[in-house]
């Protein structure tokens, strides 16, 4: 019988119950996977007490935590705890940005196991912290056997990656494609929310996520305001710190009635959002959008994409005039322009849209992703 490898997920935060792309991701992956991987997760969670969990059949061990210092969890334990567990792990499987894992790697000193890092994004918001934190990261990321970007966009733009470039193999992340499929309920839902939202001759534009600062989304809500088409309206899925402030935007600025903030929804409403709108958009304007896999849930929906030129991999997933428009970070009037361009000719708006739907089932399917990370596990192995 072959001896299954025994991999050891860390991150600060687990799915359920936060619902964030890297969260959603590691769920994927150990989900996924664990007909052929025995999987654990170290995370943080809110209690100062540690506690082991089960999600879907995988153990998840919640490290006490007081409190959090510019978005990291606080773990005193958390090195003693990746030391334990990483004894009985033939590999370790971090998630960054994550200062409190790459200490706690550093301080248990666990050399003696195979270290995998999924790099999703640098360091952007608490940039004040990186003079202190950066040679940590550099240690971290140097002992690394092996380092998989999101994309190759993304490893050539980062500072800490182009040191150790020979070590990475870019991993694209994925979803489950068929999961967007435009089934009889899902169209009728569909149907529904354009009714309600939309009505005769009203686009619908929309987005998905949490609601940060480094989203742009202020950017997107201001050029409604350029737009030809009349009555258009924007549609927001998520929650989050920067709601309050967005509304009020909204409100100064005349808009209440054109933007309409829908609270979290579930995995079923969210793909019939995404069939009822005419035009995704993530205005993501910061680095800390490293990837955007809401845009690869639009295109899976058959619907174009308008996003920024960053130089981060979002460019990567939606392609400049193959499978959306791109257009300069932070300019409302840049955003505007796209979208006249897209709601006034729904011929090129279609054609985006299907090419969009190919290339997410080619490129981003979670099948593939999965079958990328097991050889990449299998490869560490046979090292």
């Amino acid at each position: 019988m072959i001896k299954r490898l025994r991999v050891l997920h860390i991150y600060k935060d687990v799915y359920p119950p936060v619902m964030g792309g890297i969260e959603n991701h590691i769920h994927d992956v150990t989900t996924g996977l664990k007909d052929r991987f025995d999987f654990k997760i170290l995370t943080a969670w809110d209690r100062p007490v540690t506690q082991w969990d089960a999600i879907q059949g995988v153990p998840v061990c919640k490290a006490a935590t007081w409190g959090r210092l510019a978005a990291a969890p606080v773990c005193p334990t958390f090195p003693w705890l990746l030391k334990k567990l990483s004894r009985e792990a033939d590999i370790i499987h971090h998630h960054l940005p994550n200062p409190t894992g790459v200490m706690a790697h550093l301080m248990a000193r666990c050399r003696e196991t195979a270290l995998v890092v999924t790099y999703h994004s640098d360091i952007v918001r608490q940039k004040h912290f990186l003079p202190l934190y950066a040679p940590f990261l550099r240690r971290f990321l140097s002992r690394a056997d092996l380092i998989m970007p999101t994309s190759e966009a993304y490893m050539r733009s980062s500072p800490f990656l182009a040191p150790v470039s020979r070590q990475c193999r870019p991993t694209p992340l994925g979803i489950d494609t068929s999961a967007y499929a435009p089934t009889e309920s899902i169209q009728r839902m569909a149907k529904g929310l354009r009714a309600k939202y939309g009505g005769i001759g009203r686009p619908l534009l929309g987005f998905v996520g949490r609601l940060r600062a480094y989203k742009g989304l202020e950017f997107l809500i201001e050029s409604l305001s350029n737009l030809e088409v009349h009555g258009a309206r924007l549609l927001i899925v998520g929650e989050g710190p920067m709601q309050k402030e967005l509304e009020d935007r909204a409100r100064c600025w005349g808009l209440s009635n054109r933007v309409i903030f829908l609270g979290t929804l579930s995995e079923t409403e969210k793909v019939a959002f995404l069939h009822a709108i005419d035009v995704y958009c993530l205005p993501s304007h910061l680095r800390s959008e490293a990837f955007g896999l809401s845009q690869i849930e639009a295109m899976a929906c058959g619907k174009p994409v308008v996003s920024c030129r960053l130089d981060s991999g979002v460019p990567f997933v939606n392609l400049d005039g193959v499978t959306g428009l791109t257009v300069a970070p932070g300019v409302a009037w840049s955003l505007a322009e796209a979208l006249n361009r897209l709601l006034g000719n729904p011929d090129l708006a279609r054609r985006l849209g299907e090419a969009g739907r190919m290339r997410a089932r080619q490129m981003f399917d979670r099948r593939a992703m999965l079958e990328r990370i097991a050889r990449a596990y299998g490869d560490i192995a046979r090292k």
